[in-house]
Order: structure tokens, then C-alpha cells, then sequence
């Protein structure tokens, strides 16, 4: 099955611009652990082999960018922050799915 995309190329397919944001080190798989829990970035750093500080950030950064990932300061000793899916990365859950299952 193919989508047809009628944007000017200046604007973009959504479909292509959804996998630009999700392709890059590391953000497949922090959408994946999000989509059960919300993420903290030194438990990502942990639970993704090969993952360093710099790159990290900058997917998390990324990924928070494009609003698939929401940035929350949790109010209490140590000051933590974590990451939550967004609604719109919510949304995209269900497709995601569809992809493992044909993969």
C-alpha cells in the first residue's frame, strides 16, 4: 500500500515528515519505552546500550521539539524531570503497533 501525497514539495508529505522526526539515534526507542511509562533520562541511559549523555539530549530534544514528547519538572527531592508522550504521540501509537506487527 502506497500514500499519495498532494503537498508542494516546499510543505512536505506529513507521512515523510513524521518519519524524519522519528528517525535518528535513539528516538525510535525512547518513543517505544514511553509509550508505557513516562521516561527519565538517566534510566534511558541505562536501558539503551550504547546511548551517551550528549546524543540523548539531543533526541530527547528533538523529539520534544517536533511535540511528541512532553518535558515535566517533577517537584520533589532530587528534582527529577521525566518525558511523556504527547497527545499527538499518542495518537501514533496504534500505527507503531501495526509496524512491529509486520515486521
Amino acid at each position: 500500500m502506497t500514500t499519495h501525497c498532494d503537498i508542494s514539495p516546499a510543505d512536505g508529505c506529513p507521512a515523510e515528515r513524521l518519519l524524519k522526526a522519528l528517525s535518528g539515534k535513539w528516538k525510535a526507542q525512547i518513543f517505544r519505552l514511553a509509550v508505557d511509562a513516562p521516561v527519565r533520562f538517566n534510566a534511558l541511559l541505562r536501558q539503551l546500550n550504547g546511548a551517551n549523555k550528549q546524543s540523548l539530549a539531543t533526541a530527547l530534544k528533538e523529539l520534544e521539539e517536533e511535540g511528541l514528547l512532553e518535558k515535566e519538572i517533577v517537584q520533589q527531592k532530587p528534582l527529577n524531570i521525566q518525558y511523556t508522550l504527547s497527545e499527538k504521540a499518542k495518537s501514533l501509537i496504534p500505527v507503531f503497533r501495526q509496524l512491529d506487527r509486520l515486521a
